[in-house]
């Protein structure tokens, strides 16, 4: 993860969890076949914070509810712009590739599947997002979340440079 991460404590916080992708995973041992599940979960409280968890046990159950433990120990916050991102962003995590970009108030959530879980999760509601490359749940969820993360509002900026905020929108 990048360097701008602030961890979220989750003691008051009502997260909503999203169940992504669940795999059946099979090991081949000589006395048969063994067979095991991997579920990726995110979660989130809907008002800019969000965490993805990967949970791996013999029963769906099971892994789905150790997916949300972790989901819950990766919590970060993500700048919003009322409904939806600041401006454009790409990021790829393996051969994933993600770009999304703000849109227009009513638009809605223009995503795929586990972008979409991660949008909702961070309470993005008008966004226009692509995938591209790897369809891999995982490497989608871990993509979408690095884009996030590279995000910056209007303070950051104004922060970075240096100058207050009406000169960052003068130019």
């Amino acid at each position: 993860m990048t360097a701008n991460v602030k961890k979220v404590k989750t003691t008051d916080l009502v997260l909503k969890e999203k169940l992504v992708a669940v795999q059946r995973v099979t090991k081949v041992t000589k006395g048969g076949r063994h067979f095991s599940f991997a579920a990726i979960v995110v979660v989130g409280d809907e008002n800019g914070v969000v965490g993805y968890g990967l949970g791996k046990a013999g029963e769906v159950t099971s892994a789905i509810a150790k997916g949300v433990e972790d989901a819950k120990k990766n919590l970060v916050r993500i700048p919003l712009s009322k409904r939806t991102i600041p401006h454009e962003q790409t990021a790829k995590f393996g051969g994933a590739r993600v770009f999304m970009k703000p849109a227009a108030p009513g638009s809605g959530v223009k995503a795929g599947g586990a972008m979409r879980a991660v949008f909702e999760s961070v309470g993005i509601h008008d966004v226009l997002a692509k995938s591209k490359g790897s369809s891999n749940p995982h490497n989608l969820v871990k993509a979408t979340v690095t884009a996030l993360l590279e995000l910056r509002d209007a303070y950051a900026v104004a922060g970075v440079r240096g100058v207050n905020m009406q000169k960052v929108f003068k130019g």
